[in-house]
């Protein structure tokens, strides 16, 4: 069986960009599996999806991702992501773009998520992830600073 992005990120001693990719990669697979295991083993984690409740815990957390699978993969694609890391932490706040399909073909839809990441005895994994609803438009970042490097 080949290396997931995860299995190989764990093994190496990767990072919470390589548990994004993977939890990204799980979404638009429709990989349950693959995407539990980016979540951290610990009773506190949470999801709130747009206009949802409030979800803590494995098990809630994996039963909302599988109703949402029910309906198929979800085709999240993640950009204009900022991020705050540290040590042991890392909070990544994303643009999700979402593709939707309906009888008109493919129609787009955008999410501003903001996933938090721990590192722990397996490895960087999530341990919180928040979605706000969604606009069918792309947002306007004019008012975002540029991005630098020192």
């Amino acid at each position: 069986m080949p290396k997931t992005p995860l299995r190989a990120a764990a093994a190496i001693g990767g990072t919470a960009d390589d548990v994004e990719a993977a939890f990204y990669e799980a979404l638009q697979r429709g990989d349950i599996d693959a995407l539990m295991a980016c979540w951290a083993d610990e009773d506190e984690v949470f999801c709130v999806h747009p206009g949802g409740p409030r979800l803590v815990g494995a098990v809630a957390i994996r039963a909302a991702f599988e109703q949402m699978f029910g309906n198929g993969a979800i085709h999240a694609m993640p950009a204009r992501v900022r991020k705050i890391d540290s040590l042991a932490s890392a909070v990544h706040n994303v643009l999700e773009r979402i593709e939707v399909l309906t009888a008109e073909g493919p129609r787009h839809a955008f999410v501003l998520a903001t996933n938090v990441y721990h590192k722990t005895a397996q490895g960087w994994r999530m341990v919180a992830h928040h979605a706000s609803p969604g606009t069918a438009r792309e947002p306007d970042d004019a008012n975002d600073p540029p991005q630098v490097l020192h």
